[in-house]
């Protein structure tokens, strides 16, 4: 329908010139409501953040290294503190005192929605991480 009514433009008997302006401005019209209805959309409101559970037990080897693994270990391993690649984790936040409780001051936690660090792990592991600091940070 749109094509065929920028071909009647083009095929009628006014300039080009004229022609090319027209289609400029029907074109203009057509990003302009694409982008109000994209920016409009209720859509992005719709999904609430993924919550876990505070009471599940959560497992230090099984849960908490495995996020160390894929988001903190590059980075600090044997030369940067804590230690976190597997196997040396657990010593490095205890003997550093990186875990104290709540949770919500513990030098871990604190790091993980700091600035430099927030963006490498999601707010799923740093809730995690969280609980497992308030659940008494167990090495099981």
């Amino acid at each position: 329908m749109i094509f065929g009514y920028l071909c009647e433009f083009i095929n009628n008997d006014k300039s080009m010139n004229q022609n090319i302006k027209r289609i400029r401005k029907i074109l203009a019209g057509l990003v302009l409501i694409t982008a109000a209805a994209g920016f409009t959309s209720c859509e992005k409101y719709q999904w609430a953040p993924v919550k876990v559970d505070p009471e599940v037990v959560i497992f230090f080897q099984k849960d908490i290294q495995p996020i160390f693994t894929a988001n903190c270990a590059s980075c600090h391993g044997a030369t940067k503190a804590p230690d976190l690649r597997d196997g040396k984790s657990y010593a490095a936040l205890t003997k550093g005192a990186f875990i104290s409780l709540p949770g919500e001051s513990s030098k871990l936690y604190l790091k993980m929605e700091g600035a430099d660090h927030a963006p490498r792990s999601s707010s799923v592991d740093k809730q995690t991480v969280l609980n497992w600091i308030n659940q008494g940070a167990k090495n099981n």
